[in-house]
């Protein structure tokens, strides 16, 4: 449980992304935040656990590799912190016009908790943690109820976030708000380019790994 906890907390980063969660929801009501904050929590949780309990089997059902998922996330990641940096206003990002109703849980899994919560970098980490597991229905079923515990534990580390990211923010003002998310929104974007050139190195180093340390 800790080992998962300790793994996955830093590169989730809620506290992190609270700025952005609160761009990219600017144009919701209070109580639609709220609501927003709990359902990416939940598929945040759901994500994570699919990724430790299954998404190996997953990858190698499709043929993907992990540089492949770094490298396609890590795209995804540059593309939605771009437009974050280059918006007319800090709060403008990601939220656009007020949604429907029916829009709210598609905006909660993506692009909320897939890729700014839960990125490539984050399920990357949840499939190593998942390929760990020794054969044995013990040694599978103890570690397995331990990851999943730690999941929960960083599912509600972002709701609390989230659900708080305007308290969080409101001491900064307006100013000092549209730097932090500006300012986190380039973090995003260094990180997007980080993980695409993990996956770019992973696959070279397989391909030639002779020439490539």
């Amino acid at each position: 449980m800790l080992v998962t906890v300790g793994a996955l907390l830093p590169i989730v980063d809620p506290l992190g992304g609270a700025p952005i969660y609160l761009a990219a929801t600017a144009g919701l009501t209070p109580e639609e935040q709220r609501t927003m904050a709990k359902a990416v929590a939940v598929n945040s949780f759901l994500l994570l656990a699919a990724s430790v309990l299954i998404g190996a089997y997953v990858l190698d059902f499709f043929g993907l590799s992990i540089p492949a998922v770094q490298i396609g996330g890590g795209l995804v990641v540059c593309a939605i912190a771009w437009s974050l940096l280059n918006s007319p206003s800090s709060t403008a990002g990601l939220a656009g016009k007020p949604a429907a109703a029916a829009d709210l849980g598609q905006r909660a899994f993506y692009p909320l908790t897939m890729p700014l919560t839960v990125g490539p970098g984050s399920i990357s980490v949840a499939l190593t943690l998942g390929a760990m597991q020794e054969h044995g229905v013990r040694a599978l079923i103890v570690p397995a109820l331990g990851h999943l515990l730690g999941v929960v534990i960083v599912a509600v580390a972002v709701y609390l976030c989230y659900r708080f990211a305007d308290r969080i923010l409101r001491r900064l003002g307006p100013t000092g708000t549209s730097v932090v998310i500006r300012l986190t929104a380039f973090i995003l974007l260094c990180i997007g380019v980080q993980i695409c050139w993990n996956g770019i190195h992973a696959l070279l180093a397989s391909s030639f790994p002779g020439a490539v340390r």
